[in-house]
């Protein structure tokens, strides 16, 4: 008996990041891994650990004699069905062991279709839609043979600054955690079907606490923040079957997160168990030689390998060194067959074994028109209406004239956003398109400005006299596209160039003045927002972004967007965000002593001693999970099901929503909780649950939600814990309104 256990116990098949052993009875998967292991030189194993972007190998040939030796494992950003369809030919029939090829592509929020970015669907707090919409992103994508996508990016941030908050769900880890489920379902769904694309959980881990929001940068995060904020989100990708993770650029508390064992052997791998592929960004493990970790590129493969990362992206650390450094020991050939394994695994999953590899486009699949109506709803619920003074909006379809005004109003590439290599800029239908459609010759059009960045006031005549020709003045602000994504953190978050100038002098001319604003981050716009009428954020809502904000402004549907993320009022107040602690001075609004109220010659303690700025008092510009809509809703009769929970019990929380107005619409109702005492500080509110709830004029609704002890487990910087004590409990439309109550936690 105990030679059988030591059998047993011996082949039991362990993915640690080290080692690789094999269960006495392997499912039939793993038997053909381990089948092609044992029949694999070091040299083709080391070759699946490569991922080459296109041209790696020079001229076609070359490429195509490199797949049939066993040099590559993926192709990064390799495009055209046929070429695609080739390479996986010759990976299929013509290589030693038949092993297919990972086509990798960057579709962020759609191929052709092109939806809003992240942070605008994340608006829409409905996952279910994301969902859909990375379903259609897969199919079209896959159609080009593409069977690998570098998203969904689930970094949570704090920061408006850094160019990749477009790509992220927001400042929240439930939301973001929500989204990041839902999206990894969309894109990878039924993994036997040939639509099936693998998802990759980007960036482990913290990228988006970058300092300054500046790209690439060193991140600080404690391990219980770390854990409370910034790890759940890829643990629900994990949960939702994620196939592979990235590895980040930066580094984390000193260590770089591509060579970071901490990170991904000890939490991802042996906490999390988890048995997918782990892909390096592009460049990350050389990178580490200008980290200061390496000091050249044989040592960062050691680092990577020992660490974890199974693939390597774009550079040739591994294939330049990985067969020395097992020849001195540095690491083990059991080490690579691990990372080998789960990236077949990968592959097996996708069936891309017994796949068709001719995929092609059909005129069914790209730009279908069930797709563009998917994108028109998805954008549609992403705007967030942050102002409607007297009913500006919405207006009517009969108004005797429209001016149409801004740089965003016809840039049809703009529009789509950031990270999207596919989409096209003709297949956008813009707002000046969609409302010369509506409106023909009532719309006046003048652009005012050529683009966001403009400096010159030569199209402001031409625009004013538009605006007072007109009955009412819809202004498309924003920021260019290319303003935001990777590498493109701005230090003044403002609308830039002149047209904050503009609006100025629109404002004078007496007409009602709305504000559409396309943009891919948080803008500092309080100023604007003072202006005009009312404000439409509509984010860079994606091809279908013309028609959508013709639905809205004309009161076909009403707006429901909520914001997920803070809006500060100028970049001096970040970080800010909803769930911040308390501090041991908090002040309210009866505190604050602005600036330009300061006598002349005061002492120094005549201010008082609070915490908050004396130029932008304590609050944001909008608070998280803000958002308005053409009707109104009236929240009352909260009802808790007890006072008291267990600590591994649940309570029931619920309140009605009425519809108070004369709008059909949609309410995203919120649920927050404050811990009032830990053995950490804790947050003054924390998300635990939303329900979009639809209502017509006078309709109530009952919302409950079960929350449960385990809800309210938290880090404490030695373990996961579930403490007793007094909890505040609201329900609400944002985060800093809503009906409050009051529970204990009990043993």
């Amino acid at each position: 008996m105990k030679i059988r256990a030591l059998i047993l116990i011996i082949g039991t098949w362990l993915v640690t990041g080290c080692t690789a052993t094999f269960t006495e009875n392997p499912d039939p998967v793993e038997q053909k891994i381990n089948s092609l292991l044992s029949e694999m030189t070091l040299d083709e194993k080391i070759g699946q650990m490569q991922q080459v972007n296109d041209g790696f190998f020079g001229d076609e040939e070359a490429t195509k004699q490199a797949i049939r030796d066993g040099k590559v494992g993926s192709f990064l950003n390799t495009t055209g069905a046929d070429r695609v369809a080739e390479y996986q030919r010759i990976a299929l029939e013509e290589s030693k062991h038949g092993i297919p090829l990972l086509f990798g592509r960057d579709v962020i929020h759609g191929y052709r279709t092109i939806f809003p970015i992240p942070l605008g669907m994340a608006s829409s707090w409905e996952p279910e839609l994301a969902e859909k919409a990375m379903r259609i992103s897969a199919i079209e994508a896959s159609s080009m043979g593409i069977n690998w996508t570098f998203a969904p990016m689930m970094d949570v941030t704090w920061d408006p600054r850094w160019g990749r908050i477009a790509e992220s769900c927001g400042e929240d880890p439930l939301l973001t955690s929500e989204f990041a489920a839902a999206m990894v379902k969309g894109f990878q769904g039924d993994l036997g079907d040939p639509t099936a694309v693998a998802a990759c959980a980007k960036h482990f881990v913290g990228y988006g606490m970058s300092e300054a929001g500046r790209d690439y940068n060193t991140t600080y995060i404690p391990e219980m923040l770390l854990r409370n904020v910034h790890l759940r989100p890829f643990k629900a990708a994990v949960d939702a079957g994620a196939l592979t993770f990235m590895s980040a650029f930066n580094d984390l508390n000193g260590v770089p997160t591509s060579g970071n064992e901490f990170t991904l052997k000890q939490i991802l791998r042996n906490e999390w168990n988890y048995k997918g592929m782990v892909v390096s960004d592009w460049g990350s493990i050389e990178e580490m030689i200008n980290h200061g970790f390496a000091a050249d590129k044989k040592q960062a493969a050691e680092i990577a390998a020992k660490a974890g990362v199974d693939m390597e992206m774009a550079t040739t650390c591994y294939t330049d060194n990985l067969k020395t450094l097992i020849e001195e020991g540095a690491i083990t050939e059991d080490m690579i067959d691990t990372y080998v394994g789960n990236i077949l695994r990968v592959k097996f999953k996708l069936g891309l074994f017994d796949k068709p590899y001719d995929n092609h486009v059909s005129t069914d699949t790209i730009l279908a028109p069930s797709h563009l109506a998917v994108s028109r709803e998805a954008a549609r619920k992403s705007m967030v209406l942050l102002k409607n003074d007297n009913n500006t909006l919405p207006i009517s379809k009969n108004i005797h004239s429209l001016a149409v005004i801004g740089p965003l109003a016809d840039a049809a590439r703009d529009q789509l956003g950031t990270w999207i290599f596919d989409g096209q800029g003709e297949d956008s239908t813009t707002p000046k398109q969609a409302f010369g459609e509506i409106l023909g010759s009532k719309m006046n059009y003048v652009s005012g400005l050529e683009y966001s960045r403009d400096k010159s006031t030569k199209g402001f005549a031409e625009a004013i006299a538009a605006a007072k020709r007109s009955d009412a003045i819809l202004f498309f602000a924003g920021e260019e596209s290319i303003l935001s994504g990777e590498a493109n953190a701005r230090g003044i978050i403002d609308l830039p160039g002149v047209q904050s100038e503009l609006i100025t002098e629109l404002r004078k001319t007496g007409k009602p003045l709305i504000l559409v604003v396309m943009a891919g981050r948080p803008l500092g716009i309080g100023a604007e927002m003072e202006m005009a009428d009312a404000v439409l954020y509509a984010w860079h809502p994606g091809t279908m972004a013309g028609p959508a904000v013709a639905d809205l402004i004309f009161g076909d549907y009403s707006p429901s967007g909520k914001l997920p993320v803070t809006f500060v009022k100028g970049a001096g107040q970040i970080p800010f965000y909803y769930y911040r602690k308390n501090t041991g001075r908090p002040a309210t609004e009866d505190d604050v002593t602005y600036i330009d109220d300061i006598p002349r010659n005061s002492k120094q303690l005549s201010l008082g001693f609070k915490s908050m700025h004396i130029d932008y008092g304590i609050t944001p510009l909008l608070p998280f999970g803000y958002g308005l809509s053409y009707t109104e809703f009236k929240y009352e009769n909260l009802k808790l099901s007890s006072n008291e929970m267990t600590t591994d019990g649940s309570i029931t929380i619920s309140a009605d929503i009425k519809n108070i107005g004369n709008f059909e619409t949609e309410e995203i109702v919120q649920l927050y909780v404050h811990d009032k005492v830990g053995s950490i500080t804790r947050p003054i509110k924390e998300l635990k649950g939303f329900e979009k709830i639809n209502l017509k004029p006078g309709d109530v609704k009952n919302v409950s939600f079960e929350l449960k002890a385990e809800d309210l487990q938290f880090f404490n910087g030695d373990d996961f814990v579930i403490e007793p004590g007094d909890f505040e409990v609201w329900i609400g439309p944002n985060s800093d309104e809503g009906l409050k109550g009051a529970f204990k936690l009990k043993e």
